[in-house]
């Protein structure tokens, strides 16, 4: 089916202007600027189906490469259908979802009774990534050959790859057999020193998560330097957002500083991506001192609000959302481009709103940031040109 999305305010990391889009059999055929009426006229004569989009902002739809799904074992905490449904309110078509499940996976078992159960729900795009160390325990490697057949990402996420003779296997595997290793550092600048440390030995594929701290902003800067695109790494939302929280969260939230530091990195675009982290838990792992945060359909606002703040460009949230981890995922989307995976989203970039977990889609709860005001808001997601979800009926 033909459908034309027309008055929107097309943006990604190279286009603000306003227009439209002609959308044919999953992909983008056409990007149509103002200005253009003869070409306007023509598309919307010859498509199935015409969405007004009413002024609002139409994006590439986010790739989110650091998201805990909890499935298998946490179902309590998340559910693939919960899960799902919050990255698509949240305007999130692609998901990288964390091996810290039980069991942990670290074989093809497991991996592939995870993409089964996703297949049976389908909302969006799941990259399941596997462990490094067997069980997450650090002392032994996984098979990667065997594994690299089935992902091309390895994070023992929630621990820290203290062994270095493990990380010179895992650094050197990942350019033999091109995958991303993806650490979590902790004490994390500590951990990304001897990790570069490594990579100066056996350089590799490194992808930092969720850094925090102004030291590790300096490491990574020198690291970059050194190691060029073999070394990547992401914010979450919620360390860009706020600051000296007593909420607990890991790696905590930073200091002011720490906060500055971040936020020049990301406009600089020294940082790579934007990944939420979207931890869920029940109010009574919170109670219990579980760590994290219920975030990914909230990510967008809380950004959003922050960049303009700030004075960062909406393109450049772009590219640290969508652009820039689809690249790193060799996915076909993340730009407005004529071929591409018609994956996008309308926004609203004016509506100013306070934060409510009530109404979150993710059986997460577990926020700090109820009744914080935040402005933008994502009222539309399309997948492959199908709106899966339109908070406001635009397409109907």
């Amino acid at each position: 089916m033909t459908t034309l999305i027309k008055n929107v305010r097309l943006v990604d990391s190279h286009l603000d202007c306003m227009g439209a889009v002609l959308i044919e059999d999953g992909k983008i055929q056409h990007v149509l600027k103002e200005g253009n009426l003869s070409e306007m006229v023509e598309a919307e004569e010859k498509c199935a189906k015409s969405i007004d989009g009413l002024g609002l902002c139409l994006m590439p739809a986010f790739t989110d490469m650091h998201f805990h799904m909890r499935y298998p074992g946490g179902e309590g905490k998340e559910t693939m259908e919960t899960g799902e449904a919050a990255a698509v309110k949240g305007g999130y078509t692609a998901l990288c979802t964390m091996a810290n499940t039980s069991p942990v996976c670290d074989n093809p078992q497991v991996f592939e009774k995870i993409m089964k159960r996703h297949e049976e729900v389908g909302l969006c795009d799941i990259f399941q990534i596997s462990a490094v160390t067997k069980g997450l325990e650090g002392k032994e490697t996984v098979d990667f050959g065997t594994m690299k057949k089935l992902t091309s990402l390895f994070s023992d996420d929630g621990k820290t790859l203290v062994d270095s003779e493990l990380a010179k296997e895992a650094f050197k595997k990942s350019r033999e057999l091109d995958f991303i290793v993806m650490a979590h550092c902790e004490p994390e600048s500590k951990t990304v020193r001897r990790h570069l440390g490594t990579m100066a030995e056996v350089p590799g594929r490194l992808h930092i998560c969720h850094i925090s701290k102004r030291k590790t902003v300096d490491l990574i800067r020198a690291g970059k330097a050194a190691f060029g695109d073999l070394l990547t790494c992401e914010v979450t939302p919620h360390h860009l957002f706020a600051e000296d929280l007593d909420y607990r969260v890991n790696p905590s939230f930073g200091t002011s500083a720490d906060r500055e530091s971040l936020l020049d990195g990301a406009r600089s675009g020294l940082i790579d991506v934007i990944g939420t982290d979207h931890a869920p838990h029940s109010r009574q792992d919170k109670l219990n001192g579980s760590p994290g945060i219920s975030n990914v359909e909230i990510a967008f606002e809380m950004v959003h609000t922050v960049f303009e703040r700030e004075n960062i460009g909406i393109g450049r949230l772009v590219e640290m959302m969508a652009e820039k981890p689809a690249e790193l995922l060799g996915l076909s989307k993340g730009r407005l481009l004529e071929g591409m995976d018609a994956d996008l989203v309308l926004a609203d970039l004016d509506v100013v709103k306070k934060i409510s977990s009530e109404t979150f889609s993710s059986k997460g709860r577990n926020t700090p940031f109820d009744g914080w005001e935040t402005k933008g808001e994502i009222v539309l997601t399309m997948k492959e040109g199908r709106v899966i979800y339109d908070s406001r009926q635009i397409a109907r």
